[in-house]
């Protein structure tokens, strides 16, 4: 048994269950952190935060104004559950807890690992499981998603809508940095950074010049460059060849739910929301699914990993570890919900979990 060490100070870490199925995962995530307090003396104070459609329909509340002050101050990490409603069909409380949230914490690594680990669930043909191996690094504060433009003559023949695409120097060097420190640190070899330049060559000819820059620094990794489309057509003929991925934010959100649907399905992938060194966010990959709400139904894999990712990044690596064993036993002998071909329940799941830590 690993040597986890005395006790310290408790880390608190504000959990978010978000609506529908989100609560029902994020339940048995909080389950197993609370296993692992128990049998390896994590010093955890889980702390339940009630933000969310329910709360948005009963005060008008999305993110409260001292939110981001608080975790600043107070926690050490936040664990989410996904979010999104029917009853509000603008999902305002939606974008300005989870957007809020990164963007007020500057938390602009967005991390998504996909790692297959049954071979049977890979939808591509003649594929073992260490030929899906890889890591996404997504700028998450800028790109497409930063909301800047607006809507001219709405609802008109003449409606004008625009969206621009922000790139900074700042915002695309650091991402940059991170994944080839990312590279470094795991001994990896190979890192793509992707862009549209060819067609965009204002926004992501700013993606070319940093990346020349910063791949010089880096000559013990083989580094190259491919415009998002040939990256897609690579990552399904053979995602093999890819160990580090990084790219801006609408394509990251894309190739990485590509990613997850060759190592498994969505129902299997985290995510780290990343600041190094400040409080980060950590949830599962997959929406709210309001049509599964509530029928003890959805895969809580994802989420647990979500947790995982969370104790590596506070540097429980034995306990994080130990939960990533636990994830792909229980893949790998069928302790699973029916999207993964199991019979198991989202609570039995979890239980099982549980009672293999």
């Amino acid at each position: 048994m690993p040597d986890f060490g005395p006790p310290t100070k408790a880390e608190r870490i504000a959990v978010i269950p978000g609506d529908g199925i989100g609560i029902e995962v994020t339940r048995e995530a909080v389950k197993v952190l609370e296993t692992l307090k128990r049998v390896c003396g994590l010093p955890l104070e889980l702390v339940a935060l009630d933000w969310g459609a329910e709360r948005y329909l009963k005060d008008g509340v999305t993110l409260p104004p001292d939110a981001l002050e608080m975790f600043r101050s107070e926690f050490r990490a936040i664990l989410i559950g996904a979010l999104g409603d029917p009853r509000v069909p603008s999902n305002v409380h939606a974008a300005d807890i989870l957007l809020g949230i990164r963007a007020g914490l500057d938390l602009y690594v967005n991390y998504r690992p996909a790692r297959l680990l049954d071979a049977r669930l890979c939808p591509l043909k003649d594929r073992r499981s260490e030929d899906v191996n890889f890591h996404i690094f997504r700028e998450n504060t800028e790109g497409a998603y930063a909301g800047l433009g607006g809507v001219f003559k709405p609802g008109t023949p003449d409606e004008v809508a625009v969206q621009e695409d922000v790139n900074t120097r700042k915002g695309v060097e650091r991402i940059l940095i991170h994944a080839f420190e990312f590279a470094r640190r795991r001994g990896l070899k190979r890192i793509v950074m992707s862009d549209k330049s060819n067609a965009m060559p204002y926004a992501h000819g700013l993606w070319q010049r940093a990346f020349a820059e910063v791949r010089a620094h880096y000559a013990d990794i083989e580094s190259r460059h491919l415009f998002v489309d040939a990256l897609a057509m690579e990552l399904v003929r053979d995602p093999s060849q890819f160990q580090v991925i990084v790219t801006n934010n609408l394509f990251g959100d894309i190739l990485s739910d590509l990613a997850s649907q060759l190592a498994g399905g969505i129902g299997l992938a985290p995510s780290a929301n990343l600041h190094p060194g400040r409080v980060s966010m950590f949830e599962p990959v997959h929406g709210s699914a309001p049509a599964l709400a509530g029928k003890n139904l959805a895969n809580p894999l994802g989420a647990i990993l979500a947790a995982s990712l969370m104790l590596d990044f506070l540097g429980h690596s034995d306990a994080a570890r130990r939960v990533e064993l636990a994830v792909e036993r229980a893949v790998r002998e069928n302790a699973a919900t029916s999207d993964l071909g199991g019979a198991f329940s989202t609570s039995e799941v979890g239980d099982w979990i549980c009672e293999r830590l």
